[in-house]
């Protein structure tokens, strides 16, 4: 007889604990040990939270190298069948050889569960037949468990669920988090119905009222958003470092629908737009995917979404400066050309303008589309092409964390006919997906990978960008860390092209994601490792950095809402030295429209205490020693670029902090 020494660590998560039967049978290449119940000295605490078990097998000869365990847990009579959520278990040979079987995951049945060995195994090297037929049920599973679906047409599409308790156990939130979501959404409203405001369909009559609902609840940067927000440093400043820093490019030409001339914008002066431009010092934004789109009606009354084109100048001290704004795309006399020489009240409602088109631009296309839609993709083809041990899935599954329930909660809450979005935003309803349609169809390859964007926008040498600046740390401090770990297990190109599971996976995505679309330049197949690490890099900071940047400071510029209301309900002046402080109050939002805009934008940018910030992995799928070191190495990047931005936010009067490693969550999960 020989006996095989068995560790089973429970996790540490809330309601971890199981008190069923738990068994285990080893399986190896010379044959299998019975199924063994593990009962311990420990009884019935033995799988209670964070426990760490030991156990015998004996096996009345070796099983040779061991290839997978077999896991089931059935519940005592009279016992109710419970969750368990094992973390890991580890075999120690009658050989002296350990064997580590990552797991990390909800076990809620009764049914049979099996691993395989942590080491990252691809496909072509799983030459034992159990090992591949393990392989393929894993996936034929997955394949039932996670199924497209086409939420609405033209849009990427998404998993298939009727309600996230229905979600497969391994990317339903935990505990923590749903209590948090749940007491953030119903709390976020709750001062203002206490005032009474959240039903109130009137208009706002002066800015001391707005100040008033502003007062539940503030941040540094939404309170220095109330004092600035009327100034052209700080509108254009928004472009480069608030929520919407994909838009602005440098500006060469002007475009033919845009006719500034010399005298609008320098008068009295020796500038001039052409060689302003040559100098690079023009850049424009241009909301074109928003023209002609229908506008949402609110309170049974008609909204108004412009889109602008905004044409700004970096002046001699580095600020960048709106110089001219046009709030349509076909010039006309009815369409003025408003001018910082105007009048206060008609320069200030363009902007208005502007502000509230950027919020309707920045919410469908660079947060919706470019980071909550791209990432279900990105998790939904992992997870129904690509086994747990391969080495793709060990390096993705950390960035999937919660991003399918996140998404089935927006489009149920946020994008669906009743949701918070349809209701109050001005492109709620037919508009957003009008919206969403044109994103999809300028969307490139190219405009994800954040290296090949800010090129491409000849944005390379504008000052105080830090979008640009911290963006391209992080970016370059994955893409190390993607080619240390895959350069690891594809030592050549031919292993990259023979991988037919990594070559399912960017099929899919090219598939659902990008509707087979060659012209995005997204690959639909990998054949080479250069390509391959750049892709998955992209994926990475997706899901991670990009995802915050776009995110996190929802609240910071849209909880004061003159900076940026989410709908305008008066039509902009069509000629100059009509608008008044009475004119903006009656174009803003009603006050039922303001504070669910504030309160969503609150809890759209809440973090949860179980947040996981990049480059954190509790789970330890990895169990080879050198992706571990590349790991650690990767971490420690990670941190000395946050020192750093911590170090220049100090002397920052408006500190840039969501690209901050330390404040970046590993995955879309808000």
């Amino acid at each position: 007889m020989v006996q095989y020494k068995v560790t089973v660590f429970t996790g540490d998560r809330l309601n971890s604990t199981t008190l069923n039967n738990v068994y285990i049978k080893l399986v190896g290449t010379d044959g299998e040990s019975d199924r063994k119940w593990l009962m311990g000295l420990k009884g019935a605490s033995s799988f209670v939270r964070g426990a760490v078990s030991k156990f015998k097998v004996s096996c009345s000869t070796s099983l040779g190298k061991l290839l997978l365990i077999e896991l089931d847990k059935q519940s005592l009579p009279l016992f109710p069948e419970d969750d368990w959520f094992c973390a890991k278990v580890e075999v120690k040979s009658p050989e002296g050889d350990i064997y580590n079987f990552p797991i990390y995951r909800w076990i809620a049945d009764s049914k049979v569960h099996r691993f395989k060995d942590g080491k990252a195994l691809r496909v072509f090297e799983d030459n034992h037949h159990l090992g591949r037929y393990s392989r393929q049920q894993e996936i034929q599973q997955r394949e039932e468990d996670y199924r497209w679906d086409a939420y609405a047409e033209g849009i990427p599409h998404s998993l298939k669920a009727q309600n996230p308790i229905f979600l497969p156990s391994e990317v339903q939130f935990s505990f923590t988090k749903t209590t948090e979501f749940l007491y953030t959404a119903s709390t976020g409203l709750t001062e203002l119905k206490l005032k009474g405001l959240d039903n109130c369909k009137e208009k706002w009559d002066n800015i001391d009222g707005i100040n008033r609902v502003f007062c539940c609840k503030k941040t540094d940067i939404s309170e220095y958003a109330q004092e600035h927000w009327k100034e052209d440093a700080f509108f254009g400043y928004q472009f480069l470092n608030g929520v919407n820093p994909i838009l602005i490019q440098c500006c060469t030409t002007l475009p033919s629908n845009f006719p500034v001339t010399d005298d609008m914008v320098f008068p009295r002066s020796r500038c001039s737009l052409a060689d302003e431009m040559k100098k690079g010092n023009i850049f424009l934004c241009d909301y074109k995917l928003l023209d002609g789109v229908k506008a949402n009606t609110i309170n049974g009354k008609k909204q108004y979404l412009m889109a602008p084109l905004v044409l700004l100048h970096k002046s001699p001290d580095n600020k960048l400066m709106p110089i001219a704004i046009q709030l349509k795309q076909t010039p006309s006399d009815d369409n003025p050309i408003f001018l910082p020489t105007d009048s206060e009240y008609d320069w200030l409602i363009a902007k208005i303008f502007v502000r509230s088109a950027d919020f309707n631009h920045h919410q469908l296309n660079a947060h919706l589309l470019r980071t909550h839609l791209l990432a279900e993709v990105f998790a939904v083809s992992l997870l129904r092409n690509v086994p747990m041990v391969h080495p793709l899935y060990k390096l993705l599954k950390p960035h999937t964390r919660y991003t399918l329930q996140i998404n089935f909660l927006a489009r149920r809450l946020l994008i669906s006919e009743i949701g918070a979005f349809t209701q109050f935003a001005a492109s709620g309803g037919e508009g957003m997906f009008t919206i969403l349609k044109r994103s999809v169809s300028s969307m490139t390859y190219s405009s994800l990978c954040i290296t090949d964007d800010i090129a491409e926008r000849g944005l390379e040498a504008v000052p105080n960008f830090y979008y640009r600046d911290d963006g391209l740390k992080v970016w370059d401090i994955i893409h190390r860390f993607v080619q240390g770990m895959l350069g690891y297990y594809y030592k050549s190109d031919s292993e990259v092209q023979e991988d037919s599971e990594l070559q399912k996976w960017i099929l899919d995505i090219f598939e659902h994601g990008f509707f087979s679309q060659a012209e995005t330049g997204i690959p639909q197949t990998f054949t080479c490792v250069t390509e391959l690490v750049k892709f998955v890099t992209m994926v990475i900071y997706t899901c991670s950095a990009q995802h915050a940047a776009v995110n996190s400071g929802q609240y910071d510029y849209g909880g004061w809402m003159p900076n940026t209301p989410i709908s305008l309900q008066l039509p902009p002046p069509t000629t100059k030295g009509t608008t008044s402080e009475a004119t903006m109050l009656a174009t803003f939002p009603d006050v039922n429209v303001t504070v669910q805009g504030m309160a969503t934008m609150w809890l759209l940018s809440k973090q949860s205490s179980d947040f996981v910030p990049l480059g954190q992995y509790p789970e330890e799928h990895f169990i080879e020693e050198i992706p571990r070191k590349i790991l650690k190495d990767f971490q420690m990047e990670l941190e000395d670029l946050s020192l750093v931005i911590k170090a220049r936010n100090k002397r920052l009067e408006v500190p840039y902090t969501y690209m901050d490693p330390a404040e970046l969550e590993n995955s879309v999960a808000i």
